[in-house]
């Protein structure tokens, strides 16, 4: 099973170029049977540019997160805290075998009903 998740453009990058390796967010989807994630670029860029396979999830503090994955975070130690803010929990997708498309996707192509981009993620 796939989701549908709204990362901005300069992290969709790094995780393309290998040098982020880890995708954060404070809440993850409620399925167990995620095992890859579609890649849509948030404005400007407004397209869906790519996916990746999920090694695993972390779940833990903000900051034990942070000591595990730092090396290969690809955000500021900075803009990760202001990331997590007020959250006592945290989650780090671990990121392999990605895929950049040749030709980016309008979400209309992949999802011809949507109407708008999700806000966090949906299920495709």
């Amino acid at each position: 099973m796939k989701i549908l998740l709204s990362i901005k453009p300069e992290y969709a990058q790094r995780i393309f170029n290998g040098e982020k390796k880890y995708e954060y967010r404070k809440r993850l989807f409620k399925r167990k049977d995620i095992n890859s994630i579609v890649v849509y670029a948030t404005k400007p860029v407004g397209k869906v540019i790519g996916e990746f396979e999920i090694a695993e999830v972390l779940e833990d503090n903000p900051v034990a997160i942070w000591e595990k994955t730092k090396k290969y975070s690809g955000i500021s130690k900075k803009d990760y805290l202001k990331y997590f803010e007020g959250n006592e929990k945290g989650f780090a997708i671990s990121i392999k075998n990605t895929t950049v498309y040749q030709k980016p996707l309008e979400l209309k192509e992949l999802i011809p009903t949507i109407k708008a981009a999700p806000q966090s993620f949906i299920y495709i």
